[in-house]
């Protein structure tokens, strides 16, 4: 295209564009904000380690509608051809930015500073850049303060996408597609692959986990992920604890029965009776260290030094002392417990598994097991690009998977 409009800026990309489909997003990107492009220059890479590179001037009617078409190309991995440092402005007060900050992604970006390229710490979306002492780092908006230089704009920006991969594991098996129930047997002997590869580079593996897990009884062979060593973080809610203890306790879930799947009288309030009696013990520590509780993924996670966190919500009975009902400090203790995980595999549990999708930089292997297509798609949706999707009852999932890692 070479339609002439009055305001451009040349851009450049490299990468596998092609294989990855992403020089047709960056073409579309521009059409749908009405500018043109036109190509400078192209250079295709000829084997699968060779990268194609691309220059283009980019047009558009005004300066506004120039922005705001390469707002959306950088995180695409385009950059501004012309070399020049990232823009910053001081935060005039606690918790807010100037209005045309840099908004980040998951992808691994760097920012030209004093001449020189700096790789932002703490990759994170839905964040801003603060240089500060030489370095860079995303921080949430809530944790701006006064005087923060805070990067503005796009030029002296450089985002990387996460191009498919090709390692022996073949993380990107599933990548096109949601898998079906035909594929699960596949798609655990795979994903138990990354998981033993993971521990033996000395990774680490965070699972995100609803209490369906507990329902559909996964429980003993996610205890069993425990005890092998393959579950070095779990982050949850109030009701996985409630319902893992009320099992222990009781043999119930929700008042179920596991074993017979029948309703069991009275036991509505099985779960209620379990808060109680972790309340009156001060916690779920103090109940493991005191025998009250014996059994079950809360008491695996204590005794093996997992390390666990529990977010509460607005729905929650109880809940017990564990649970942090501070959103803003479950935030934060999530996002610490997660740092340097490799791999996180999500259960059942959409909400929390988004907010840990939002926590993560692309280049972390994400794994969402759900019985419900949709929950599957919306992380990929959300931005979490790198996740892959199993759609399967989690119980059988957990049970196959267990039985692959055994003697691993």
């Amino acid at each position: 295209m070479t339609d002439h409009l009055p305001h451009t800026q040349i851009v450049e990309a490299e990468g596998h564009l092609i294989d990855s489909q992403l020089l047709n997003v960056i073409f579309d990107t521009v059409i749908k904000w009405d500018a043109s492009f036109e190509v400078l220059q192209f250079t295709i890479g000829r084997t699968n380690d060779e990268p194609s590179a691309i220059s283009m001037r980019i047009s558009a009617q005004s300066d506004e509608d120039l922005t705001r078409v390469l707002e959306e190309l950088v995180p695409l991995g385009c950059r501004i051809a012309r070399v020049t440092d990232a823009q910053t402005r001081r935060a005039d007060r606690d918790g807010c930015v100037p209005d045309d900050f840099y908004s980040t992604t998951n992808l691994r970006t760097h920012v030209r500073h004093l001449g020189g390229w700096l790789e932002v710490e703490n990759q994170r979306m839905d964040s801003v850049i603060v240089v500060e002492d030489g370095r860079a780092s995303c921080r949430k908006l809530r944790d701006v303060r006064t005087g923060d230089a805070i990067v503005c704009g796009v030029e002296g920006v450089r985002a990387e996408p996460e191009f498919q991969e090709r390692d022996r594991l073949g993380f990107a098996f599933m990548t096109n597609e949601i898998s079906s129930e035909r594929r699960v047997d596949v798609a655990v002997r795979r994903i138990a692959a990354m998981m033993a590869d993971s521990k033996s580079t000395g990774g680490r593996i965070a699972f995100v986990a609803g209490p369906v897990l507990v329902h559909t009884g996964g429980a003993d062979d996610f205890c069993q992920l425990i005890r092998g060593g393959f579950v070095d973080v779990l982050l949850a809610g109030n009701a996985l604890a409630v319902h893992d203890v009320e099992r222990s306790f009781f043999g119930t879930s929700l008042g179920v029965d596991l074993e017979t799947g029948k309703t069991i009288h009275g036991g509505h309030r099985h779960h209620m009776r379990a808060i109680n009696t972790i309340c009156r013990a001060g916690g779920l520590r103090q109940a493991v260290e005191g025998g009250v509780l014996g059994s079950g993924i809360m008491y695996e996670c204590i005794r093996r030094g997992v390390r666990y966190v529990l977010a509460g919500s607005i729905r929650d009975d109880g809940p017990i002392p564990d649970t942090l009902m501070d959103l803003r400090e479950a935030q934060d203790r999530y996002a610490e417990a997660l740092a340097g995980v490799k791999l996180v595999i999500v259960l059942s549990s959409m909400l929390h598994g988004i907010g840990v999708g939002n926590m993560l930089p692309s280049w972390v292997r994400m794994v969402c097991v759900d019985i419900n297509p949709a929950v599957v798609t919306k992380l990929a949706d959300r931005g979490s690009s790198q996740t892959i999707g199993l759609v399967t009852d989690v119980g059988l999932f957990l049970h196959r998977l267990a039985q692959r890692l055994h003697g691993v």
